[in-house]
């Protein structure tokens, strides 16, 4: 019975696992950019989820989904998923630091659970999608 749900729910799981090591990658990055006033917290947002895009699309891509063709349309359309999670976490930054004065690392946590699961379903059926070559 574990088996079969592994195999049914295994993109998801793999997705969950590469996911929270990317979560927690883009969330380190922000963290030290942040903590060490290096940046204002919106550019340290677009630059830590930069990095958590191009590592779960290397990973993603090799080891979950397990496609190798049209390596390059795939990286633009999983980068254009990024960047609409990019653009829905840092409204959510904005909207509950900078208007709601809450803490910037306790909304970046909020924003990386919203937006990864909007960006699994998008990628899952967009970015990852086999293709049946015409025929």
């Amino acid at each position: 019975m574990v088996k079969e749900l592994y195999f049914r729910f295994r993109n998801l799981i793999l997705y969950g696992i590469i996911g929270g090591f990317c979560a927690a990658l883009d969330f380190g990055v922000y963290t030290v950019l942040c903590y060490f006033e290096m940046l204002p917290y919106l550019l340290a947002n677009i630059i830590s989820i930069h990095v958590g895009i191009i590592t779960s699309f290397v990973l993603n891509r090799s080891i979950n989904f397990r496609v190798k063709d049209k390596a390059i349309q795939r990286f633009f359309s999983f980068y254009a998923v990024g960047l609409t999670g990019l653009g829905i976490s840092e409204l959510m930054l904005y909207l509950m630091v900078t208007l709601g004065g809450m803490n910037e690392l306790i909304c970046k946590l909020i924003s990386i659970v919203v937006v990864a699961l909007i960006q699994f379903i998008l990628n899952k059926y967009i970015t990852f999608k086999k293709y049946i070559p015409n025929g």
